[in-house]
């Protein structure tokens, strides 16, 4: 859900960079500091946007840790499907390689 929207993303890639204040990380969009805001807090309860306060200000830096066991997940996922898309490519391959065999022998017994 946090990382389902763009803006999200962005505010998340512009904090690997380093840490922001709320209003640096507003400017390159076209919306409210309200609307920011908003965005911020649902990071925030994601755990993937944490705040740091030094009187008023407020700095804001990315946690990649939240991210870390879907990233394990998927890849996880990824490698299982990879080597069952590639056994079945090699086993498709094979059947071709029988066919044409096969489509060979019955050229050459029509000659």
């Amino acid at each position: 859900m946090a990382l389902s929207d763009p803006t999200r993303r962005a505010i998340l890639q512009r904090l690997s960079q380093g840490e922001a204040r709320v209003t640096e990380l507003s400017r390159p969009f076209a919306m409210s500091l309200n609307a920011v805001s908003k965005h911020i807090l649902v990071l925030e309860r994601a755990g993937l946007v944490r705040r740091r306060r030094s009187g008023r200000e407020h700095r804001l830096s990315f946690n990649p840790e939240p991210l870390e066991a879907p990233a394990t997940w998927i890849e996880r996922q990824r490698a299982f499907w990879t080597a069952r898309l590639d056994a079945l490519e090699a086993a498709l391959r094979a059947e071709d390689r029988m066919a044409a065999k096969v489509r060979k022998k019955k050229k050459k017994g029509l000659s």
